[in-house]
């Protein structure tokens, strides 16, 4: 009975019927705003369920207040603000740092990839296997206790000093996110590249341009402008990464937000504030996002493609008397 059940049919039952989908894409946009509206006051009004149906000591209201003044401290809340934001510079400079070595790499992977070098190509596919199949975690750890144990090793080998002690714990962290960024931006970058028409290619190496002339000129522009995006959502998301960074004895925002808690006993109002600082320079991040990829994408003015049009259409000689 179970295997006779399409499912095509199925999915169209909860897109048609369940989840409307089709329909809120069609909608206009004064309904959407209704629809917004009314989700909106939903989600208000769900939290108010419980009060409405179970009777307690406290009313809806009453009981939000008693929250925000006994229970809730504004003081640490407000006072985990300044500590935290000073570990911005921190943060941001472990994820411009290997957000650019990440792009790097990813960027030589993915050439490897579209160029199929024999033995570079089965070592990309290793590494690339490596790095999707490893938490972030583990790879920080094992970056955090592998690099001194190469040290050593190249001590003992070639009679060196490196001292490992002196190497700042902000360099296993670099490491560790621009390895995992350019293994998982290589397939982003990838197709970014095979997306450019060939078309302007093969026009580019017509008019005498070489291959290196056509990769810069031509390639690599339109392969920006479809990778913007996604590029853009992992550096965000490398951004959240580096919360992660305290492992390696890294103080950054988390790191201090953990040690502001550890100090006060208020956990819940620090990490509140740690949210608040990171919730604002991943929307700057986004913005920053939009204004590029607008501005890569180079579109042609309408009066222009109206005289292209007739610029074409005069030169047709089936047009001529």
């Amino acid at each position: 009975m179970i295997s006779s059940i399409n499912p095509n049919k199925l999915c169209h039952f909860f897109t048609d019927r369940v989840f409307p989908i089709r329909k809120i894409k069609n909608m206009k946009k004064n309904k959407k705003i209704i629809l917004g509206i009314v989700l909106l006051l939903a989600l208000i009004i769900l939290p108010a369920l419980p009060f409405l149906l179970i009777k307690g000591q406290y009313n809806f209201h009453d009981f939000w207040t008693m929250f925000f003044t006994k229970i809730f401290s504004w003081s640490a809340f407000v006072d985990a603000f300044l500590p935290i934001i000073k570990m911005i510079p921190s943060s941001l400079e472990m994820t411009i740092i290997a957000m650019a070595f990440g792009l790097l790499l990813g960027l030589i992977l993915a050439l490897v990839r579209i160029n199929k070098i024999p033995i570079l190509n089965q070592l990309r596919a290793l590494f690339v296997s490596f790095i999707r199949g490893t938490p972030i975690l583990v790879q920080l750890y094992l970056s955090y206790t592998g690099i001194p144990l190469i040290l050593k090793a190249i001590n003992m080998n070639y009679g060196t000093n490196f001292n490992v002690n002196t190497i700042p714990a902000m360099l296993f962290v670099i490491v560790a996110f621009a390895l995992n960024e350019g293994a998982y931006n290589s397939e982003t970058i990838r197709a970014a590249i095979q997306s450019v028409d060939k078309g302007q290619i093969e026009a580019a190496k017509s008019l005498g341009m070489t291959n290196f002339q056509v990769f810069m000129r031509v390639t690599l522009p339109e392969a920006a402008t479809v990778a913007t995006a996604p590029l853009g959502n992992a550096l965000i998301g490398l951004l959240k990464s580096t919360s992660l960074a305290f492992v390696a004895g890294v103080v950054e925002m988390t790191a201090r937000a953990q040690i502001i808690g550890g100090s006060t006993f208020r956990l819940f109002e620090t990490y509140l504030a740690l949210a608040l600082v990171y919730w604002p320079i991943c929307i700057i991040f986004e913005l920053l996002i939009r204004g590029l990829e607008r501005k890569l994408d180079v579109r042609m003015p309408n009066d222009k493609r109206k005289n292209r049009a007739q610029i074409s259409l005069s030169k047709n000689p089936f047009n001529q008397a």
